[in-house]
């Protein structure tokens, strides 16, 4: 977001103009951001043979998984449903990384009957691939490194008390099977959590995926997760990305020579890729002072960025209808019938009824989270590429609402 000529922009056209021809709310994702951040995760890492998986389930509207297969990603996708999704908009197969989490064996087999990338996460499932294909089918095993990593406690997936991933520590036992069953595995992954700030947990968490890709001779690949920091407010520290880049580069072609020859590095980001491309355009609805606060009430709540509420998650807010003027303190609050906080205590230009703010920070987990909560309507998805603004998802009307309830007629 820019300003030229006294207005908020994204590539040229006024946010302003967007809010009008779309209406409020609305997630306005701006396309050639997401591009810029594919190509500075390439440029980190052009000395290692990098393939970028996208974490469809950050923002997976058909239109941004279009743009990263564009962009040369494959993609990461946690549920049957998203597989099919990114086979809908012309992955191939082997693009496409399918990691599951406690999902029953029919899943799986599904998704083998697709031809993706199967990457499982827990010993009794692995137990059943093995006796279901044995060497038939190639597999990538999901191991937990027991690394404390990452901002909020539910973002921080790599712990010892974590339901993701086979312990590190249960490697021999998953040998076993492997000898068992002869089964192909080829890629090991870790993921440890998101909002890391420098390359040393990437090394940590490297050096024990190393330690276990020792004991399995065929690899064709290491995936490191995802999880880089990107910047929620002004002087923000962000991961590194060169630093990252480097550092982990130099790691992983090392163990490479030693593995005796060049796998693949994996990396599977989302809320790097988009988060910072969306914004959510609000209206304020009314403007309330208590003795305590002043309250800014916005035409959206919990139900279309649940963040906020349920990560402490901090999302920048801009008062797009003013440039100039005075500041004031506001708490920004939704129209849900529960306490419902966008952002507490923040100081913005004077917000008078009518205004449209921009909360940032809107592209990752926001529009893929929402629900219709209170009944209330999904917004529209907005994309601005090529300097031209697209609507990517209708809003929501009440007919969505009863589309799927069935009448019983009582």
């Amino acid at each position: 977001m820019t300003i030229n000529n006294q207005q908020y922009q994204i590539q040229g056209i006024p946010m302003l103009d967007i809010a009008k021809e779309f209406g409020t709310p609305v997630y306005v994702y701006d396309g050639q951001k997401i591009l810029d951040q594919v190509e500075s995760l390439k440029s980190a890492f052009s000395s290692a043979n990098l393939k970028i998986k996208y974490a469809t389930k950050a923002l997976s509207n058909i239109n941004i998984l279009k743009l990263m297969k564009k962009a040369g990603t494959g993609v990461d996708a946690v549920s049957i449903e998203e597989v099919h999704l990114c086979l809908h908009v012309g992955y191939a197969p082997s693009e496409i990384m399918f990691t599951p989490n406690c999902v029953a064996f029919e899943e799986i087999q599904e998704a083998v009957g697709l031809g993706v990338m199967i990457n499982i996460d827990n010993i009794p499932m692995l137990e059943h691939f093995g006796t279901h294909y044995g060497n038939t089918v190639p597999v990538c095993i999901r191991l937990n490194p027991h690394i404390l990593a990452g901002g909020n406690a539910k973002i921080s997936v790599g712990h010892i008390d974590s339901k993701f991933g086979i312990s590190i520590l249960q490697v021999k036992h998953v040998l076993k099977i492997v000898e068992a069953h002869t089964l192909n595995v080829i890629g090991l992954h870790i993921h440890t959590g998101s909002d890391i700030l420098d390359a040393d947990v990437f090394l940590k968490g490297a050096e024990i995926l190393f330690d276990a890709a020792r004991e399995f001779r065929d690899l064709k690949f290491l995936d490191f997760g995802g999880g880089f920091k990107v910047g929620y407010k002004e002087g923000d520290i962000t991961t590194d990305m060169q630093d990252v880049g480097k550092k982990v580069s130099a790691a992983f072609k090392a163990f490479c020579t030693e593995y005796g020859r060049e796998l693949e590095i994996w990396f599977e980001p989302g809320k790097f890729l988009v988060s910072e491309c969306g914004y959510l355009l609000v209206h304020a609805n009314v403007v309330k002072s208590t003795p305590a606060s002043t309250f800014i009430g916005v035409d959206t709540g919990l139900n279309h960025l649940i963040r906020p509420m349920m990560y402490d998650a901090y999302h920048g807010v801009v008062n797009i209808s003013k440039l100039d003027g005075p500041e004031r303190v506001y708490t920004i609050v939704g129209y849900i019938c529960e306490t419902d906080t966008i952002a507490a205590d923040r100081k913005i230009k004077e917000v008078k009824e009518g205004d449209i703010l921009a909360i940032k920070n809107a592209g990752a987990y926001g529009f893929s989270m929402a629900s219709n909560y209170n009944s209330r309507l999904r917004p529209a998805e907005v994309l601005v590429l090529d300097g031209k603004a697209h609507l990517i998802r209708k809003r929501e009307t009440f007919e969505d609402i009863l589309r799927h309830q069935v009448d019983l007629g009582i």
